[in-house]
């Protein structure tokens, strides 16, 4: 592999914590229209999917603009309370971009939020380009997405790695064809990312630098 001059980045799940957020959300959005029994084990499998998708799946509703709304108001009330950054996340991207490495947010989420989290966190000055479900007719696993931060950011495939918690995350790099990372503190399991098209697996965000340091073809 090429040293990486660029790495994109999913967000929740990725570099921000919010897993309890998310469900937090979903639990109270979802609490008069689901069965008895609903809980995280049935939510955490489509994590990562666009939020109106998700709300569809699990209410069988096919109008859910009720539930985006109650979702969202929960999310918004809750977020300071229960948003936080993986282990090593600020310094390694800080690092990465000191060392002149382009940063890519790539996410299902609306901007507003994604803004809103990464300013709140102190990483939004390191990321130089963001691509939202505002910004995008196909989400993940689509490769429009990743394409698109590749076209924002004047990068090559080939010196590319995406970096995520969820098969979308891989489906959508392999699709872009750009070396698919995943992160084994996804709440879906390493070997969910390895089915789903995962050339790594790191355990740690400092494994990322060995990808953008002059051995990086050794990788």
């Amino acid at each position: 592999m090429r040293q990486v001059r660029t790495m994109l980045f999913d967000l929740d799940g990725t570099i921000l914590d919010t897993n309890e957020l998310i469900i937090r959300s979903f639990l109270e959005a979802l609490k008069d229209c689901v069965p008895q029994g609903f809980c995280r084990d049935h939510i955490i499998p489509s994590m990562g999917q666009p939020l109106e998708q998700q709300l569809r799946l699990f209410s069988g509703l096919e109008d859910v603009a009720h539930l985006v709304a109650a979702y969202r108001e929960v999310n918004l009330r809750l977020h300071d309370e229960l948003v936080t950054v993986f282990a090593h996340v600020n310094e390694v991207l800080e690092t990465l971009h000191q060392q002149g490495v382009q940063i890519g947010v790539v996410t299902t989420k609306m901007r507003m939020t994604t803004e809103k989290g990464l300013k709140y966190v102190g990483i939004y000055d390191y990321v130089d380009a963001i691509v939202t479900i505002d910004d995008v007719v196909n989400a993940k696993p689509h490769p429009e997405p990743v394409q698109k931060a590749l076209a924002l950011l004047n990068a090559d495939p080939a010196s590319t790695i995406m970096v995520g918690d969820s098969s979308v995350d891989m489906q959508a790099a392999v699709a872009a064809g750009v070396t698919a990372v995943g992160v084994a503190w996804s709440l879906k399991g390493a070997e969910v990312l390895r089915n789903a098209g995962a050339d790594y697996v790191i355990d740690d965000m400092r494994e990322l630098y060995a990808f953008s340091e002059a051995g990086a073809e050794t990788v």
